[in-house]
């Protein structure tokens, strides 16, 4: 039985723990709030602190976090290694593989992605988003000014056309995917529903380390972006790693 961290977003948090729970190991957990990615520099101010704060009696941190608009591009490991799931955001980590999400996107480009967590954790676009930030803006800065804002909070979903619910089973679901086919016929989207694959989350939790899925960052690196299929590598040199390239994992 080994014994890990696990620094996460808040998105996730009831897949994890619901894994964890079967698992042969034993965690610690810090989950931090969702929308850091939002604004990069904090979300690797927040991983960062939380890794430097974790001792050194673990046998690696498992950082539940993809790429996150670079948001962890520059995270270091300290004392142990960090193992991260290879993709671009977190819901590679419910799609069991970047090869699945590559797929999807690919056949349909313009989607916005629900989730249990998503819809938990913050307002996903549709009527409910679209009234509530209504709400604050006219509040806030008088209707002309509102109303501005509010074509440019509005201009971004342009660019989607697809609301896609997707979940592991882990918690009832009925209501997530009222209220995401809901959002989708407000935005005039059409609306998609996967079952989600556990296959990543368990192998992460369960300790693998297979540079197909994960990176691992060894004490002394550094995690980039690799802008490949890999999405994500390890660079800086790793004390006592002589086999290691220290440049490009």
């Amino acid at each position: 039985m080994e014994k890990y961290k696990i620094i996460a977003c808040r998105v996730l948090w009831r897949e994890i723990c619901f894994f964890a729970a079967q698992s042969r190991n034993s965690f610690d957990f810090c989950f931090l709030e969702q929308g850091l990615h939002n604004t990069p520099d904090l979300l690797r101010a927040k991983v960062q602190e939380a890794i430097d704060l974790t001792p050194g009696d673990y046998s690696a941190i498992l950082l539940g976090y993809g790429l996150c608009s670079n948001g962890i591009v520059g995270v270091k490991a300290r004392d142990i290694p960090l193992v991260i799931v290879r993709g671009h955001d977190c819901i590679t980590h419910l799609l069991g593989s970047k090869e699945a999400y590559r797929e999807y996107f690919d056949r349909h480009p313009g989607t916005y992605w629900y989730s249990p967590g998503w819809i938990e954790t913050g307002t996903q676009p549709g009527r409910e988003r679209y009234e509530q930030t209504l709400r604050q803006y006219l509040e806030k800065y008088g209707q002309d000014n509102a109303k501005y804002l509010m074509e440019m909070e509005q201009g971004w979903f342009r660019e989607y056309n697809n609301a896609a619910y997707v979940d592991l089973g882990v918690s009832e679901s009925a209501a997530d995917r009222s209220y995401t086919q809901a959002c989708a016929e407000w935005l005039k989207w059409s609306y998609d529903e996967l079952r989600g694959d556990p296959r990543l989350i368990k192998k992460w939790l369960e300790g693998s380390r297979d540079e197909k899925d994960f990176l691992v960052v060894e004490p002394g690196q550094q995690v980039a972006a690799s802008y490949d299929e890999r999405i994500i590598k390890a660079v800086g040199a790793a004390p006592d790693a002589e086999n290691i390239n220290p440049g490009d994992q």
